[in-house]
């Protein structure tokens, strides 16, 4: 079967919601019901065990193929190089770190200087908050990430699209 990066994590996604959707399925078949009367007759009222042994082995036969499809996902995120030699997977990783950095870099921008009127018994002085920092340098930084993220992003969004060959 032919398939890009992009197709494979959609297939992935399918697969799991699949997974939980038949795993919740199968709890509901977890128990059999029956009445038993008192003078010790039984009867069956739901009999879940086929139904449970059909759903439990096709959980684990999704749970093999989710393993298998991530396992050529991870394969080729490490194998896929960007025009900087990295591979995607190692990409991946810088840019959520910088997406992190851009985020506090971000806070840094909420504080402002400030100055207070202090009054005591005997005393009055101002107290003075400045910032130790060029906050145009940290605007500067922050325009400096998002475009190296911007770029990465667009590098790995075109090498998911190669194709390749994949069994199911």
């Amino acid at each position: 079967m032919k398939i890009n990066l992009s197709s494979l994590m959609s297939l992935i996604e399918e697969k799991e919601k699949q997974y939980i959707s038949l795993f919740y399925s199968l709890r509901e078949h977890v128990f059999n019901t029956t009445i038993q009367e008192l003078n010790g007759t039984t009867n069956i009222i739901e009999d879940n065990k086929k139904d449970f042994q059909e759903e439990y082995l096709e959980v684990q036969k999704l749970t093999k193929e989710i393993t298998s499809l991530k396992t050529i996902l991870y394969e080729k995120n490490n194998l896929f190089k960007l025009s900087n030699g990295q591979t995607i997977q190692s990409a991946i990783v810088e840019n959520t770190n910088l997406r992190k950095l851009k985020n506090n870099l971000n806070t840094l921008l909420n504080h402002r200087s400030s100055k207070q009127r202090v009054t005591e018994v005997n005393n009055s002085y101002f107290q003075i908050q400045d910032i130790n920092y060029n906050p145009d340098e940290i605007k500067s930084k922050i325009l400096q990430l998002e475009e190296k993220i911007r770029q990465t992003d667009f590098e790995i969004s075109k090498l998911n699209s190669i194709e390749f060959e994949i069994k199911l």
